[in-house]
């Protein structure tokens, strides 16, 4: 019986080490990896003023099923190839770019491996030689932790609809 209860004790012990780590394997420093977060979600702020195809490219997981929905009805864009597509477009039709975010939230799993994030941008731009600008525009995504780094694998840009209802 002593026998049994050491090594139910035992057992207990690494199960309760174990869930520390949350079933992850390894420690995670989840302080750095939300500044990882944060960084990449500037380095999307700044690829897009920058018109930095380059940078995009590091952002975004290169997989045939990453998406992003756009601000158009027809905008579902499935794949980092319509993706690039859409973005270098975009590039060719706008310019003078000015991107702030605020209202930020970022959430990851326990292991770090999967994150989820929300913010309202101001997005200015010139298109067709008029200034434009879309605020409070609603910015989420998914990110995943492919080789080390974070990366885009689901985004979608909404605009807040005006509507007026009366009570």
């Amino acid at each position: 019986m002593k026998k049994f209860l050491f090594i139910f004790a035992a057992a207990s012990v690494i199960f309760f080490l174990n869930s520390c780590n949350r079933g992850c394997g390894k420690k995670v420093d989840r302080a750095q990896e939300f500044i990882a977060i944060e960084n990449l979600l500037e380095e999307y702020i700044l690829a897009n003023e920058n018109q930095d195809f380059d940078l995009i490219q590091k952002i975004w997981a290169p997989k045939s099923d990453i998406v992003l929905y756009g601000t158009d009805s027809d905008e579902k864009l499935i794949g980092w190839t319509n993706i690039k597509n859409a973005i270098k477009n975009q590039f060719k039709q706008i310019h003078d770019t000015y991107i702030s975010a605020t209202d930020q939230f970022i959430q990851m799993n326990d292991c770090a491996t999967t994150a989820w994030f929300a913010e309202t941008l101001n997005y200015n731009f010139i298109y067709d030689d008029q200034a434009h600008s879309y605020e409070g525009m609603r910015f989420t995504g998914v990110l995943e932790k492919i080789d080390g780094k974070w990366r885009f694998v689901q985004a979608h840009l909404s605009l807040p609809a005006h509507v007026n209802i009366k009570k």
